[in-house]
C-alpha cells in the first residue's frame, strides 16, 4: 500500500475508498458570463448544455458573499412556549407512532409520545429563551446570498462559451 503523503499526483485524495476529504479549492477559468441573480446564471449554463457546449468544463460562481439575516418577529413568552410546544408535538407524535408499532396499544403510545413531546418542548424552549435573557427577542431566518454569479470555463473552451452566450437573450 502506497503512502498517500509520499503521492503527490493523487494529492493524497481517494474519495469513496476511505481516502483523504478533498480540500476546498478556489474556482478556476475564464469568466465567460456574469450574472445578478443565480437563476440567470443558471439559465446561461442550461443554454450553454442546449448548444452542446461541454457545460463539465463550467463553474457558477457565486462573489461578493453576504449572510442576511431577515427578521421574522418579536419573541414573547407566548409565542416561545406556543413553538416549543408545537414542536415537541411533532417530535412526539412520530415517537408515539414509531412505539405504536411496537407496543401493545397503539393509541395509548401516540397519546403519551404526544404528551411528552408537549411536555419536553415546553421546557426546553422555555429554558433557551429564559437564557437569553432578553438579548435576543426576535426570530429571524439566515440566508447567503451572492452580489452576483460569474460563470467560469476552461480556458480553452471559454472563447466558444463567450460566443454562446453573447447570442443568449435573458
Amino acid at each position: 500500500m502506497t503512502n498517500p503523503l509520499q503521492n503527490p499526483g493523487r494529492g493524497g485524495q481517494n474519495p469513496g475508498r476511505g481516502g483523504f476529504a478533498a480540500l476546498p479549492t478556489p474556482p478556476k477559468g475564464w469568466p465567460i458570463g456574469s450574472y445578478p441573480t443565480y437563476a440567470e446564471a443558471q439559465r446561461a449554463v442550461d443554454h450553454l448544455s442546449d448548444q452542446q457546449f461541454p457545460v463539465q468544463h463550467v463553474t457558477i460562481v457565486g462573489v461578493d458573499l453576504m449572510q442576511v439575516e431577515r427578521v421574522t418577529g418579536r419573541l414573547t413568552w407566548p409565542r416561545v412556549l406556543g413553538g416549543g410546544a408545537a414542536t415537541g408535538a411533532w417530535l412526539g407524535l412520530f415517537i408515539g407512532i414509531v412505539l405504536g408499532f411496537f407496543g401493545p396499544s397503539p393509541w395509548g403510545s401516540l397519546a403519551a409520545g404526544l404528551l411528552a413531546g408537549v411536555f419536553f418542548g415546553l421546557i426546553t424552549s422555555g429554558l433557551q429563551y429564559a437564557m437569553a435573557r432578553g438579548t435576543r427577542d426576535f426570530s429571524s431566518t439566515m440566508q447567503l446570498v451572492a452580489g452576483r454569479y460569474d460563470v467560469l470555463c476552461d480556458p480553452q473552451s471559454a472563447e466558444q462559451g463567450r460566443d454562446i452566450l453573447a447570442r443568449l437573450t435573458i
